[in-house]
């Protein structure tokens, strides 16, 4: 089982030569999985409920993840010993893997940061 994540982002379609009124449509411009085997890794650096569960903590757009994962992925990166404890026996779910998941989520939030977020898990 894989947490999937994905920014939707509305990108104007044509605009009307008459009212000037913008027609826009979402569009996806972002997307990413990561295993549920490391749930108990993210919780450890306090970004479970940012990634698995946003709609918990009243997180609806990229903007609202950039403070969270940014502080996360630097508890990540000072301390990797603590968080590679939490490794995956079976390989499916390693440190090495997790932090590049919430670096480029991060980028994608920074880029986007109006964009809504869709989470299937």
């Amino acid at each position: 089982m894989s947490l999937d994540v994905s920014l939707y982002d509305k990108v104007a379609l044509h605009k009307c030569a008459k009212c000037g009124e913008v027609e826009y449509e979402d569009e996806q411009v972002f997307t990413s999985n990561i295993t549920h085997n490391l749930g108990e890794m993210a919780s450890k650096a306090g970004i479970y409920y940012a990634l698995w569960r946003p709609e918990e903590v009243d997180i609806t757009t990229a903007k609202q993840l950039i403070e969270p994962l940014t502080e996360g992925l630097k508890r990540l990166k000072e301390e990797p010993e603590i968080y590679k404890k939490f490794n995956s026996d079976n390989g499916w779910g390693m440190y090495e893997n997790f932090v590049p998941f919430v670096e480029e989520y991060l980028n994608a939030c920074i880029e986007y940061p109006e964009a809504t977020i869709y989470i299937s898990r």
